[in-house]
């Protein structure tokens, strides 16, 4: 275990930055997958037809495919700019999708009298969305949205792969080849990474999870 107390300051400077990619692409997966949601459940053909391609196109391409449209072909046609926010930018995207079907399998559970009911006092579809049925969703969603994050959280290492740096992956890149460290003690350090940030996620979620059980 010499392998990952020697280079432990290296270790923390991944985590830390695995920790930001996740944070940044979780938020802009969640706004942009409530946004979808929103849309795919929205009066308006064309609004539904836009949210069931994204879904559609992102939920079955590979999210190896989408980072390396993000690195290689935004530059082809460019777009310029750092591989952190690329990369982390193709992760909130794909994850989108994920996001916005949970949300929908919320919005699906709300009783259908809730809505209607907006509607005879007078809300629009938005404020319907938005004021009613979102609040009474989010108690739903807690669970199999909890899963995406943790599953986002475990695909950012594909991030590391295209360049971005800094992160875990890149860590244990580092230790193996250019520092000829050993593999498997240098995995080792990568995955109890991971671990720090995926078990309190989930011990996290599943307080919210009860809290919001004990509210409903």
């Amino acid at each position: 275990m010499h392998v990952i107390t020697d280079n432990l300051p290296l270790y923390l400077s991944g985590l830390l930055r695995t920790l930001q990619i996740c944070l940044y692409a979780g938020v802009l997966a969640v706004v942009l997958g409530t946004v979808i949601a929103a849309f795919r459940v929205a009066p308006l053909p064309p609004l539904r037809a836009t949210g069931t391609s994204w879904v559609t196109v992102f939920r079955n391409c590979p999210l190896t495919v989408v980072l390396f449209f993000m690195a290689f072909g935004l530059p082809e046609l460019g777009l310029n700019g750092s591989y952190f926010w690329f990369g982390t930018i193709g992760l909130a995207l794909y994850t989108s999708a994920f996001v916005c079907e949970a949300i929908r399998s919320g919005i699906n559970a709300v009783p259908p009298g809730q809505a209607e009911a907006a509607r005879a006092i007078g809300l629009g579809f938005g404020q319907t969305l938005g004021l009613v049925v979102l609040p009474q969703a989010v108690r739903t969603v807690v669970p199999p949205l909890g899963n995406v994050i943790i599953a986002m959280i475990k695909n950012s290492a594909i991030v590391g792969a295209f360049g971005v740096g800094g992160d875990l992956f890149a860590v244990g890149d580092t230790l193996t080849s250019a520092r000829g460290e050993a593999v498997l003690p240098v995995l080792i350090g990568v995955v109890l990474g991971y671990l720090v940030i995926t078990i309190p996620a989930g011990l996290l979620l599943g307080v919210l999870e009860r809290k919001v059980a004990i509210a409903r």
